[in-house]
């Protein structure tokens, strides 16, 4: 613990201290900084609770909720990439060479993507009906994938699924595959919103994440999406990462608001397993920058890695930087320029009058209703396999006790920022939202003003300081 101190207290001078320094420091909060200390995922992550569940038991219970559902989330995860960054944890592909072997090896896991899909579709009847509110083109770096190829998706998912006249379709890519050709060629194809992950401006720190794009590029594919029309351009940035400091994510900060980028989601440097904290895509093996002598070497040699405190002081940048020039946060770290709606398929998880149901088609990926959750296989062998034999790829199941259930719901409402309402926890549980456990749960958070509770009106609402925690608390505390 007296590391983690250490690290909290290490700030950079030309700064303001993070206002959330004081509350780190008491040591009435010492669990919260051994959490962030160990550096888990963060809020993102909500298992369940009843481990050995049968995969075919996850499918009967999605299928059930899909019989009379809300629009739920789509995604399709393609995996391939042409190199792998150096705090990658995802079961990505890799995929060079000449063009035509690129766009060959690339193509097929849009066969196996389609094949699955036609499994879960066999498997999971109500799923064809289901009206999709969000269809999200996940990777790995599918804007690589040649220009049949994503045609060929993108018709499939259309043609099989409850695509409605509401149906945001959403694709992501790295800057450099989004060349004006590609951004056309999905806007032809009715994608409205488009995505990528940045990570930063700054091209020293690119260097070391082992990006292959420069910051121009990240600032050419905002430039060319907002002249193509999509109606949504967002990018992912990082903190935390080698060599980074608080001026450089000051001036990513900078190009963001010079451009007027209509949402950031922005994302801490994040060192421990995803596969021991299952993930939205899980993790199959370590990243470069996970292994501690390599870390430790990096910093013999000139190299820097934020302290716990700078990277406080990264996340107070953005979060006031944004808020400041009109973004909204909701969820947690996800921010939406003035005028616009949050996060679409973020909202239609999270948000506590939704919570619905979450179909994850690829290597990797993670699928959840509101009684189960399972992840589909990391092992690209073992899932090519699966797909050709005719079998979904999934490789663990997990259930919800009723207990774990409404906890689940109290955790995810919590990281959109936005007050917890009574009416709404008893209309969907049945029981008061200031019943045990939650009443002294919550009451601990208020007595050390992390969150406000008013039974009157029937609202609990994090302060300041727990919407900064806000991972912390729902995961080493609620």
């Amino acid at each position: 613990m007296s590391t983690a101190r250490e690290s909290l207290h290490r700030l950079d001078p030309a700064y303001p201290r993070p206002a959330v320094l004081d509350a780190l420091a008491d040591p009435v909060n010492a669990h919260l900084l051994e959490y962030l200390e160990e550096d888990p995922f963060g809020a993102h992550v909500f298992p369940g609770n009843v481990p050995g569940h049968p995969p075919e038991a996850f499918l009967a219970d999605l299928d059930a909720q899909l019989a009379d559902t809300a629009p739920i989330h789509l995604w399709s995860y393609i995996p391939t990439c042409a190199y792998r960054c150096r705090f990658c944890q995802y079961p990505v592909v890799l995929v060079k060479g000449a063009p035509e072997v690129v766009d060959t090896k690339a193509a097929q896991w849009v066969d196996w993507n389609i094949q699955e899909a036609r499994l879960w579709l066999d498997a999971v009847p109500n799923l064809r009906r289901a009206p999709v509110g969000e269809f999200n083109v996940f990777g790995g770096t599918p804007s690589m994938l040649p220009a049949h190829a994503i045609r060929r998706l993108l018709d499939f998912y259309r043609e099989n699924f409850g695509f409605t006249a509401e149906t945001t379709i959403r694709f992501e890519g790295d800057p450099s595959t989004f060349t004006p050709q590609k951004l056309e060629l999905l806007r032809e194809l009715g994608c409205t919103k488009i995505s990528s992950g940045v990570q930063s401006f700054d091209d020293r720190v690119l260097r070391e994440c082992g990006r292959e794009h420069s910051s121009a590029m990240c600032v050419d594919f905002v430039r060319n999406a907002r002249a193509l029309g999509f109606e949504w351009a967002s990018v992912d940035l990082m903190y935390g990462l080698l060599d980074q400091t608080v001026d450089s994510v000051r001036r990513d900060l900078d190009v963001v608001l010079e451009h007027g980028v209509d949402a950031v989601v922005c994302t801490k440097l994040h060192l421990m397993s995803y596969a021991d904290t299952r993930t939205g895509v899980t993790g199959e093996k370590p990243a470069a920058w996970q292994f501690p002598d390599y870390r430790r070497r990096l910093g013999e040699t000139g190299h820097h890695w934020p302290s716990l405190g700078e990277q406080y002081q990264m996340r107070e940048l953005l979060t006031e930087g944004l808020t400041a020039a009109g973004y909204t946060e909701h969820p947690t770290m996800y921010f939406a320029r003035s005028g616009l709606p949050p996060e679409k398929w973020k909202a239609i998880m999270v948000d506590q009058d939704k919570q619905e149901a979450e179909v994850a088609i690829g290597l990797g990926g993670s699928s959840s209703c509101r009684a189960s959750e399972a992840i589909t296989d990391t092992n690209r062998d073992r899932y090519a396999q699966a797909v050709r034999e005719g079998r979904i790829p999934l490789g663990s199941a997990t259930r919800f006790t009723p207990e774990a259930q409404a906890a689940r719901a109290v955790k995810m409402a919590l990281t959109t920022l936005r007050p917890l309402r009574e009416d709404l926890h008893r209309a969907r549980f049945g029981r008061s939202l200031f019943a045990e456990p939650w009443a002294s749960a919550f009451d601990r958070l208020a007595g050390r003003d992390l969150a406000r509770v008013d039974r009157a009106r029937g609202l609990v609402e994090l302060t300041g300081t727990g919407r900064t925690l806000v991972e912390a608390l729902i995961n080493a505390e609620l």
